[in-house]
């Protein structure tokens, strides 16, 4: 064996080595000690947060099935989350895509130095997804959403859907990523309405590319 080929030998050795001890150390996790790390960490929580410190039963599900739930549990949570929904009083669905663009654009609320609130909550759109080819800041953790409404149609099914998936997202994937905007009160109805309308309107940036 030569020189070059015994030390790469003893480099993926080392590296074996080093993911078997990461492996044993990753099944090692406490979960009490973990929440009683998270309870610790914000000993002053306003009242109205303490509850988000233990997920609900939909987060509880989630997070011990590391985000996978067997097909029927998956069903379960899909069925619980679309009681959630509450729609718009009058049945509009789309809303103003101007405000809906400016609601995206804003990361504003939810944060410790959000409180307490002096304006809206924004809905943070551009931290996970691309909506404009003109923004030239914006996250790729969800799919583009470049031209939307354009691509799949205007259609009032897919109105609805769109306005269910950002209500509670939830609602079509189980243990998605993606905040229940409208079921934990973060959005309104009508600032709802607004995203929708940034999505679904012909005349919107997202579609008018």
């Amino acid at each position: 064996m030569t020189m070059k080929r015994s030390i790469g030998v003893m480099l993926l050795a080392c590296i074996a080595a080093a993911g078997s001890t990461y492996a044993q150390q990753a099944r090692q996790v406490d979960d009490a000690k973990v929440d009683m790390a998270m309870r610790n960490a914000f000993p002053k929580a306003n009242a109205d947060w303490v509850s988000r410190l233990k997920g609900d039963e939909t987060m509880q599900a989630c997070s011990d099935h590391k985000d996978a739930p067997p097909a029927e549990m998956a069903r379960v949570i899909e069925a619980r989350e679309r009681a959630t929904i509450r729609y718009p009083v009058d049945g509009k669905l789309v809303g103003d895509w101007k405000r809906g663009e400016q609601l995206a654009q804003s990361g504003y609320g939810l944060r410790f130095t959000d409180y307490p609130p002096t304006r809206e909550t924004g809905g943070n759109c551009y931290a996970c997804h691309q909506l404009t080819k003109q923004e030239a800041s914006f996250g790729t953790v969800g799919p583009s959403l470049l031209e939307y409404g354009k691509v799949r149609g205007y259609s009032e099914v897919n109105t609805k859907a769109v306005y269910d998936k950002i209500y509670n997202s939830n609602t079509t994937a189980p243990c998605s990523l993606m905040p229940r905007f409208g079921a934990n009160d973060v959005l309104t109805v009508d600032q709802i309405k607004d995203i929708v309308a940034l999505l679904m309107s012909p005349e919107s940036p997202v579609n008018r590319q």
